[in-house]
């Protein structure tokens, strides 16, 4: 009879057909079987989850750490620890570094310093570089696992870091959308529209800096919306497996609805805009500043009705930690402020806790923030699924616990500017975080070494 490395008995486990009282068994960092309770084989041990319930770990496929550059912000180690503590069990890792991650080489670079350092598995994005098929085609061989870019410009002082990411002009995006569409993998954008951000922004010089509805004034709505209209009638040409970042608002939903079945595309938001909105902005100053901005109730309505429709299908964290000292510095300045929030460890919580007010199931909630991107990025079942065969990544949760959204207990290295989400008391709590069954996070402690994640590449886990 095989004996097991671990079981986990005595709870409820979500697997593709719904939640389910089964015992899990895990053996050499897969799942070895589902079992009915009292029926599994031996096991070398057996973590009581009675009263709690397992989770495929989570995917986020959103997430920024910039590393190796600008460590004050955060580091490798530190922010896949947050992930770990947050449930997440693998990240995609966007482009954005110093210098950007738009060549094979700095890929590979990139590639070096994850493994040395994550505690959890990751995969990194690429950003189409100079747009030539001998680039494109070796960034595939390293294993990206999908393509980003921004169709603004690049940030005053930031040249470096969008260098082949960010395309403000309409026909490097339509190449960039055709250029990459033979490759099968998502292209997912950041999408305003450059023409009228400069517009609106220069507007807002006039506003007051220090007052919050300043930003949302210089980048309102339209901007968004208009971007998404332009790239999706882009893609009824290119046919690209097109991904929309980070959706914030009513307009730009009603835009997703227009274009449904038009081509291969799909759509996400991030909790920053599913649980608050500008008043929370207003009350966290300039801490809680993202790009896109957090706009109004009726926003956050759009979403969610679009969640129900399934119009967004996707929440992702869009996780980026900055120093305290760059937001201190930018004090009533909004303008001045660096854009991004701290969000890996306030997502599942913040998604259980809608599932306990009636909100969502649990299903639709992990397939919402896990096993949906793990389809979409070729990664599923061995990803985001919990099915004999399947990486042994389990995030047990206690669905009656609380977690308090606190700097005191965040693990980010961002936790003092964790402003937006702070004093929230969600219903959720993570307890246990597995990685290809070890464990790597329990009961409020990192436990997974810096330099235990796998390098994640396209259709084949890790």
């Amino acid at each position: 009879m095989i004996t097991l490395d671990t079981r986990i008995s005595g709870g409820d486990v979500l697997l593709p057909d719904g939640v389910r009282r089964v015992d899990l068994g895990l053996k050499d960092g897969k799942v070895a079987g589902v079992y009915a309770p009292g029926t599994a084989p031996d096991a070398a041990q057996t973590i009581d989850a009675t009263g709690k319930t397992s989770l495929p770990g989570i995917v986020d496929i959103h997430f920024h750490v910039r590393a190796p550059a600008y460590p004050e912000r955060g580091t490798v180690l530190s922010e896949t620890s947050a992930a770990a503590a947050g449930g997440v069990t693998t990240l995609f890792e966007m482009p954005i570094s110093k210098p950007c991650c738009s060549t094979p080489e700095e890929l590979a670079r990139r590639h070096n310093h994850f493994s040395e350092n994550s505690v959890i598995d990751f995969a990194l994005y690429a950003a189409p570089g100079d747009l030539t098929k001998a680039s494109r085609d070796k960034m595939m061989d390293i294993g990206c696992i999908a393509w980003k870019i921004f169709t603004t410009p690049s940030p005053a002082g930031r040249a470096d870091e969008f260098e082949g990411l960010a395309f403000p002009d309409e026909a490097d995006q339509l190449r960039a959308l055709q250029l990459l569409a033979d490759t099968g993998l998502p292209i997912v954008v950041h999408a305003e529209s450059a023409a009228l951000l400069a517009h609106f922004e220069d507007a807002a010089k006039a506003l007051d800096p220090a007052d919050a509805a300043t930003h949302g004034k210089s980048r309102p709505a339209i901007c968004e919306a208009v971007a998404v209209a332009k790239l999706l009638t882009m893609n009824i040409t290119a046919q690209a497996k097109l991904h929309i970042a980070h959706v914030t608002s009513a307009q730009t939903v009603q835009v997703l609805r227009g274009f449904a079945g038009t081509s291969d595309f799909t759509a996400e938001t991030c909790p920053q805009y599913l649980f608050t909105t500008e008043k929370d902005v207003a009350r966290a100053g300039i801490y809680a500043k993202v790009n896109p901005p957090i706009r109004h109730q009726e926003d956050q309505d759009a979403l969610w009705q679009a969640i129900e429709d399934s119009v967004i299908n996707y929440v992702t964290t869009d996780h980026a930690p900055f120093a305290k000292a760059e937001k201190q510095a930018a004090e009533g300045n909004f303008p001045a402020a660096p854009p991004g929030v701290p969000g890996v460890e306030f997502i599942l919580p913040a998604m259980l806790d809608a599932v306990a007010c009636g909100r969502l199931t649990l299903k639709r909630a992990h397939d919402l923030i896990c096993a949906n991107g793990t389809r979409r990025y070729g990664l599923y079942p061995h990803k985001g699924a919990l099915l004999p065969g399947s990486a042994a990544d389990v995030t047990i949760v206690d669905l009656a616990g609380e977690t308090v959204i606190s700097a005191k207990t965040l693990h980010t290295h961002a936790r003092e500017v964790a402003h937006l989400f702070e004093g929230r008391h969600l219903r959720g709590k993570v307890t246990q975080t597995i990685l290809r069954g070890n464990t790597v996070f329990l009961d409020g402690e990192v436990t997974g070494p810096q330099g235990a994640g796998a390098f994640v590449i396209p259709h084949s886990g890790t």
